[in-house]
């Protein structure tokens, strides 16, 4: 591991980094099938669908390079190819057929819920590990991924 002056210790930074790397691959997955989302769907509230969704992707396109620099800062590195991504995350598959606005919307709905359960449990993990910083970081992932569940899911009701 490269030589820092950040002063967490060596082995609460290694396992902080091997933390932010795992969440990199799902924030990775959420932006790509977001970005599915958006391109593909289609229905009677179409523009508006198409645009949040790039709203949210662009709210996670930041959360990809906060997580990624986090590590980085660390003394770490920052997994964040298409090959990483695809062999770490924890998000189900998106499925790539899907158009019509409301199957859409439950397959964007199921993966913001899900990335915002493990930011949550990534934000204990890295506070029990001592690293307060990166806690923090996932408690701001967290309310936002949040917020953009309760935009989506207000299109399901």
């Amino acid at each position: 591991m490269p030589t820092t002056r950040n002063d967490l210790p060596d082995n609460t930074r290694k396992a902080t980094i091997a933390l932010l790397n795992a969440r990199l691959a799902d924030a990775i997955d959420l932006r790509l099938a977001i970005k599915q989302a958006h391109w593909n769907v289609k229905g009677a509230n179409f523009i508006a669908l198409h645009e949040l969704f790039d709203q949210i992707q662009g709210r996670v396109d930041v959360f990809v390079d906060d997580i990624a620099e986090r590590a980085v800062t660390l003394a770490g590195i920052a997994e964040g190819t298409a090959q990483a991504a695809v062999k770490g995350s924890k998000l189900p598959p998106y499925p790539t057929d899907l158009t019509e606005q409301k199957a859409v919307l439950q397959a964007v709905a199921d993966r913001l819920a899900a990335f915002g359960k493990l930011a949550r449990e990534a934000n204990d993990t890295a506070d029990e590990a001592g690293d307060k910083d990166t806690a923090d970081l996932f408690t701001g992932v967290s309310r936002q991924i949040d917020k953009d569940l309760w935009f989506v899911e207000a299109h399901l009701q």
